[in-house]
């Protein structure tokens, strides 16, 4: 059975043929809806990419009519739940009275010197929002986005990169009748609809906060005036052993993204991992380049952090907007099972939340979405695209 309301709703059928699975999940998402369909996304987990295709193509011609997009997963979300590395289609329809939707297919060509991405829509003033995705193992997602806010003019991002069961090249992209081997797909969203943004990165900060005082690239050189490995060495040796054990696992580093707050606690930092220490240099590099005289705070992450982090974002988003209509879900496919009891996790969340609201998406081989208003790539996060009723709001989320 689709989840019901007048304007969102969403499908999900699992099963080995994808085919029928698709035209079971699309269906269903469509009898939600008290109205046609104005987009359909859908998202397909298989074993042979030719299958996944032909899946995609199935969901295509159930819902013509309507703009329509979707990708390949490792794992797909609807109906309330999770379902990882098993053949399941998830689809989620849209009634979106007075919006405009511009479906754009992405490719990256090459000029003497550098790379170019092409295919994006003319912008318009009262674009809303872009939903993006991409094929990791063909498309720059993260120069993309990184520089999104230059080409976009500020258009927030949301969405996820793609993936398939076999890695690279079974990836398959589908926008309006067509199917993408490479590159990227989507829509920009424009006109009378109103979206916001959650961005959940589920870490919880420890030690202090610190000034970079000098840097080179994505290397760390000294905090707060002293070698960046002295000072994680001596935050590490106060920890307990719960938390240390977390730090070897996989240790985070958050850059705040308001430098002027009087405190940076979580939620406050756009999240990055730790990729290495050089002894020699007493240095600590990560994924990211900052820049000298930013805040940063070492961050561990666990499933008790994640889903306190999940649920507080999606109750302030609540009582910021007053309600919620539907939303598309984009999870890492390292939460899921992997970090919580249950694949159905992030998904029962949203429904705990925000309502019995039409809801799907797909885990994530990366996740989009804005913080403090620019976009990024993210990993190991839940990011969602927002529909609702009330006031227009701006992107939520750390």
């Amino acid at each position: 059975m689709a989840v019901m309301t007048s304007r969102f709703a969403d499908g999900l059928a699992v099963g080995a043929n994808l085919e029928e699975a698709a035209e079971t999940a699309v269906r269903q998402a469509l009898a939600g809806l008290s109205g046609p369909p104005d987009l359909v996304c859908f998202f397909v987990c298989g074993d042979d990419p030719d299958d996944v295709a032909r899946a995609g193509q199935r969901a295509m011609s159930v819902a013509s009519g309507a703009d329509v997009i979707g990708c390949s997963a490792t794992g797909v979300i609807g109906h309330g739940q999770g379902v990882e590395l098993a053949p399941a289609v998830s689809a989620w329809a849209a009634s979106l009275d007075g919006a405009r939707i511009d479906a754009f297919a992405l490719e990256t060509l090459r000029t003497e010197d550098k790379f170019v991405v092409v295919g994006l829509p003319e912008r318009v003033p009262d674009d809303r929002v872009a939903i993006l995705l991409a094929d990791p193992y063909s498309f720059p997602t993260d120069a993309f986005v990184e520089h999104s806010d230059e080409v976009l003019e500020g258009l927030p991002v949301v969405g996820g990169l793609a993936n398939g069961l076999q890695g690279r090249g079974s990836v398959r992209l589908f926008a309006n009748g067509e199917v993408h081997e490479s590159g990227a797909i989507g829509v920009v969203i424009g006109g009378e609809v109103n979206v916001s943004t959650v961005v959940s990165q589920g870490c919880r900060p420890i030690g202090p906060t610190m000034v970079v005082t000098r840097a080179e690239d994505n290397v760390l050189l000294e905090l707060a005036g002293q070698p960046a490995l002295a000072r994680l060495e001596d935050i590490v040796s106060d920890l307990d052993e719960e938390d240390r054990d977390l730090v070897a696992a996989g240790l985070q580093i958050g850059i705040a993204m308001d430098e002027y707050a009087e405190r940076h606690e979580r939620g406050d930092f756009l999240i990055r991992g730790v990729i290495g220490i050089d002894p020699e240099r007493e240095a600590v590099a990560i994924g990211d380049v900052v820049e000298i005289g930013r805040t940063v705070r070492f961050q561990v992450r666990d499933a008790e952090a994640a889903d306190e982090d999940l649920y507080e974002l999606l109750d302030a988003h609540l009582r910021d907007t007053g309600r919620a209509d539907g939303a598309l879900l984009f999870s890492c496919n390292g939460r899921g099972s992997g970090m919580f009891d249950s694949a159905d996790h992030d998904a029962l969340a949203v429904r705990e939340t925000l309502g019995p609201i039409g809801v799907a998406g797909f885990f994530a081989a990366g996740e989009v979405g804005p913080v403090a208003g620019h976009n990024h790539v993210h990993g190991f996060t839940a990011s969602l695209l927002v529909f609702s009723s009330g006031p227009s709001g701006a992107g939520k989320g750390a």
